[in-house]
């Protein structure tokens, strides 16, 4: 797990040699075991390519980076893991492949060399890398299939920089780092973000997940986005007891490959199924491992997962380690864990997350794996009723929906009428969909908000149009998870993970997010994941029988990793107006009018939304990462 920049560059070698140690400063906690670059003539250009190590796999010298390909050919550098690659490497080998080290950056760099782009669909792993093909003059930038490791970057008059983060792409670009007004725009209002190529910063972009993206460095033509891998919906037919025998032995298969690794290994345990699942398949594969698991506790408190924390570590026999937070460490920690994330995010449970992830690296845990990427694979949360609905509509069986409407809203949170209403918002679209997000008290133009600078700008104010994941009827329940692993939902919670857990050098595991697993399951009949009763996750649960507790695989609650907001907020109310107050030069904000609101709420004459949040983390993202 490291950190990764570089680009094609015009600069002369001086200049060009402080910007790529500012880059890699800037990601230092990223990579705390080694760093490094080097400068690579290319065209009228230089082609530089610097990397900061985190040590897992293999820590010797020999995973140095960048690296070289054995034939000269190729330079890499590299972050992420490949947790198949001793396979991998045993395959290249018999086809002449030799190898210096034990690492998988190697195998990964022997891997391209042989097959190319081809290889990606090889791969189990999370990863974003760079290489340059010295005889094609050709720079490419990859990312996994799901996104969980982070790539952006940015093209120009002045060249074509990347970076596992923005600290690194400001180092490098000669241009003013400048807002998105767009993207701001979409997340103060409706709190949208990390869906889509589009940074927090003007002509930065994301590699977006399964994508890779090409410069010619002879020519200096930089290629559209391309996608190299997407799952598959259409429907396999498989009896339901060879499907669920099937899902237990390819999640046990990839816990195992993902407890590779060189250093100390735990795991973040929130009580719900899926991390439940995962450190209880780490006891059933390893048995006699040490486990230490690491929670954040909401103790004393409604949302509190305590007893089903205590539960799980007493089964699996693992060193507990809880995570307690006091309202004035939020306020301590906010300004470090905001510059750590990059660019504004949407609750305070991402600070819940942050200190997890600060207890593992001080019990000296490098690696943890987590349960994310589970509920938008298997139909978790609600279990997208509105989309099952729409499935079982497509094939005109009116009374199972009827039945499906009635068994789903036995369960706690839900009910008939909001079974209704998500099949109303999937069934509708355009103006009548933005109608009933009007009536459903959603606003596009807030009393905060001066629209008139942003419509003079060119922004789009307003609701953007549904946009339905996938037109392929009697499949709308893989299709909107399909979307959600890949495009808007799965990449802003692997964004979060990324930034805390690097924020510490601590290396976050989902052994969920394989592809193989992903384009089973999405492969399946729709009520294997959401069953006719309305149980979501209904296959993998089956598949869990005797490594998972009966008692948490029969839970019919959903808490989720949520955080007492209110009683974290309310002590900080006068430093976080204080905040709010700063003039930042934003003239579609209406500061007088953020802090009227802001007073209603935090005095309790209007309801605490996420909009005080988003307001307070955008102020001090910007002032931290636009104003300085």
């Amino acid at each position: 797990m490291c950190g990764i920049t570089g680009g094609w560059i015009f600069e002369e070698k001086h200049s060009l040699d402080v910007r790529m140690k500012s880059a890699l400063y800037a990601m230092r906690l990223r990579g705390p075991d080694d760093s490094g670059y080097e400068r690579l003539p290319a065209g009228r250009g230089t082609v530089v390519m610097g990397h900061t190590r985190l040590s897992v796999i293999d820590l010797s010298a020999g995973g140095h980076q960048p690296m070289h390909s054995s034939c000269g050919r190729y330079a890499m550098v590299f972050n992420g893991e490949i947790y198949n690659y001793l396979e991998l490497r045993s395959e290249l080998r018999g086809l002449g492949a030799t190898f210096k080290s034990e690492s998988d950056s190697e195998v990964l760099l022997a891997a391209w060399a042989q097959w190319g782009s081809a290889c990606l669909k090889r791969l189990v792993g999370m990863f974003a890398f760079a290489i340059f093909d010295r005889n094609e003059k050709r720079l490419t930038c990859v990312r996994d299939g799901f996104g969980i490791k982070p790539l952006l970057f940015a093209y120009g008059d002045d060249g074509f920089v990347f970076g596992s983060e923005i600290g690194a792409i400001k180092a490098l670009r000669a241009q003013k780092i400048e807002l998105d007004w767009q993207r701001a725009y979409d997340y103060l209002v409706h709190g949208d973000y990390d869906n889509g190529h589009r940074s927090f910063l003007s002509g930065v972009s994301h590699v977006l997940p399964g994508h890779l993206v090409s410069l010619d460095t002879a020519t200096g033509e930089l290629t559209e986005q391309l996608r190299w891998w997407q799952p598959e919906i259409a429907q396999h037919d498989i009896g339901y007891r060879e499907a669920t025998e099937i899902v237990r032995k390819k999640f046990l298969n990839s816990v195992r490959v993902h407890l590779r690794s060189d250093v100390a290994i735990g795991a973040a345990l929130s009580g719900g199924l899926d991390s439940s699942a995962v450190v209880c398949a780490m006891r059933h594969l390893e048995p006699d491992l040490t486990i230490k698991t690491f929670s954040f506790i909401a103790r004393d408190n409604p949302l509190s997962e305590e007893v089903w924390v205590d539960q799980i570590n007493t089964f699996i026999g693992a060193e507990a380690h809880k995570v307690l937070v006091q309202p004035e460490d939020l306020a301590r920690d906010l300004d470090d864990m905001i510059k750590a994330q990059g660019e504004p995010f949407g609750s305070t449970s991402i600070y819940a997350q942050y200190r997890v992830f600060e207890a593992a690296k001080a019990q000296g845990v490098t690696v943890t794996l987590d349960g994310q990427g589970a509920d938008e694979m298997l139909a978790g949360y609600s279990g997208y009723p509105g989309q099952r609905l729409h499935s079982l509509l497509d094939k005109k069986d009116w009374r199972g929906a009827i039945s499906f409407i009635d068994s789903w809203a036995k369960w706690p949170g839900r009910s008939r009428m909001a079974a209704c209403k998500r099949l109303a918002g999937e069934l509708t679209s355009g103006n009548l969909y933005r109608q009933l997000r009007r009536l459903n008290g959603s606003q596009f133009n807030p009393a905060w908000l001066n629209a008139g600078p942003l419509l003079d700008n060119g922004i789009q104010i307003g609701f953007d149009a549904q946009q339905h994941a996938d037109e392929q009827p009697g499949r709308r329940v893989a299709a909107a998870l399909r979307n959600a692993l890949t495009e808007k939902g799965l990449p802003s919670l692997l964004r979060h993970a990324d930034r805390n857990s690097m924020r510490f050098s601590v290396e976050s595991r989902v052994p969920f997010l394989t592809q193989d697993l992903a384009e089973f399951l999405l492969s399946l009949p729709e009520e294997y994941l959401i069953s006719d009763g309305g149980e979501t996750k209904h296959i993998f649960r089956a598949a869990m029988r005797g490594i998972v507790p009966d008692a948490v695989l029969d839970r019919r609650d959903k808490i989720g990793f949520a955080t007492p907001e209110k009683d974290w907020l309310l002590p900080i109310t006068e430093t976080m107006r204080g905040w709010l107050k700063e003039d930042i030069g934003l003239p579609f904000l209406n500061r007088l009018k953020i802090l009227r609101e802001f007073d209603a709420v935090m005095e309790g004459r209007s309801p605490l939304t996420s909009q005080i949040w988003r307001w307070v983390n955008f102020y001090r993202w910007h002032y931290h990462v636009i104003a300085n």
